[in-house]
């Protein structure tokens, strides 16, 4: 896959965001946290990822190209936080109270777990399974631990495992 090439105003966009909230918290926890490295090259669905033991950042060029103000605003100070959460309290939960209170106490954004950006341009290919009550898509990567006998899924609807094949239309 071809690297996306991201304009240098929208990295140094990211980067002043990610200044701000970092500047923000090191007054408000009365600390001095390092700048964490920014890389850009996650890949997936995912918008962002948070590396804690190399105090790195990896952001998503696709999905920051195509929702560049609202993943500023929300990805940036997310990652942000799961750092600042590990070096102030240890390892703890990810999306815990402490991440939370990360969040919204210190850096003053509204703590959401997962992002709602359209997936289109990113998601691989997805296989279809079915329960009682309805389609769903699995990635090919829990498709193939179902395979090897390694995982199994259930509806969170109806509580039913998953099944290969597509949902009977009544």
């Amino acid at each position: 896959m071809k690297p996306q090439r991201l304009p240098i105003a929208l990295q140094q966009a990211v980067m002043r965001s990610l200044r701000d909230k970092l500047q923000q918290a090191n007054q408000r926890l009365e600390r001095n946290y390092p700048e964490p490295k920014v890389v850009w090259q996650q890949r997936g669905t995912a918008a962002g990822t948070a590396w804690l033991e190399s105090w790195e950042i990896r952001l998503n060029p696709v999905l920051l190209l195509e929702n560049q103000q609202a993943f500023i605003d929300e990805v940036v100070p997310h990652e942000l936080a799961h750092l600042l959460v590990w070096k102030h309290f240890g390892r703890v939960a990810p999306h815990g109270k402490e991440w939370k209170w990360m969040m919204e106490k210190v850096l003053g954004v509204p703590a959401r777990r997962t992002h709602q950006f359209a997936i289109n341009s990113v998601r691989s290919n997805v296989f279809p399974y079915r329960c009682r009550c309805q389609q769903h898509q699995l990635t090919v990567r829990r498709h193939n631990r179902v395979l090897r006998g390694d995982s199994q899924y259930r509806c969170l609807q109806c509580g039913d495992i998953l099944q290969p094949g597509e949902f009977p239309n009544a």
